[in-house]
């Protein structure tokens, strides 16, 4: 069984939720990015021991939260030991907008995930409408509207996570036999 850690930072309850399902179809632990932008020793820890980190974080002004980017800049001690080289990744993000720039952040994502000798893994889904609505194969594209709750995000979003979530354990497992 494949240990896959799903680590983000949501603003207002939209991206947590995301993360709930990428984390639900992966079989996933969740890690909590807080409002200042800090993590747990004990979360550190968990991830050095992941096979698999999954990035999640809302799309503000087009690009990640400055809270998910102070944590990026903190794994700057596991890049310089190559201490996540060969780990998969993936990524996820949530905007108000149908476009808000999602691809520029999912872009910083397979940037720093490279950056650590990670393997990205993609989406792997077409858009048929429903599932995979907006269309992204970087990784997970959601949407709802500037003053709707995080219970509105759209069902076909929410089963693109799970599903996402899926691809990255199936992948997990073959990638560590």
């Amino acid at each position: 069984m494949s240990h896959i850690v799903v680590i983000y930072h949501s603003g207002y309850g939209h991206t947590q939720r995301v993360a709930q399902f990428v984390a639900q179809g992966a079989g996933a632990q969740l890690i909590e990015i807080n409002a200042d932008g800090d993590i747990s020793e004990a979360d550190w820890a968990t991830l050095d021991k992941a096979q698999a980190i999954v990035f999640g974080s809302p799309t503000y002004m087009g690009m990640a939260s400055w809270q998910f980017k102070k944590f990026a800049d903190a794994t700057s001690k596991r890049w310089f030991t190559l201490g996540w080289k060969d780990k998969l990744a993936g990524g996820f993000t949530v905007s108000a907008s149908l476009s808000g720039d999602k691809l520029s952040t999912l872009q910083y994502f397979i940037t720093l995930a490279l950056q650590h000798g990670m393997v990205w893994v993609g989406q792997g889904l077409p858009n048929d409408g429903t599932v995979n609505r907006l269309g992204s194969s970087s990784g997970v594209m959601a949407q709802v509207g500037p003053t709707s709750p995080a219970a509105d995000i759209p069902e076909g979003d929410l089963e693109t996570a799970r599903r996402y979530g899926e691809r990255i354990r199936a992948v997990s497992e073959r990638f560590n036999k």
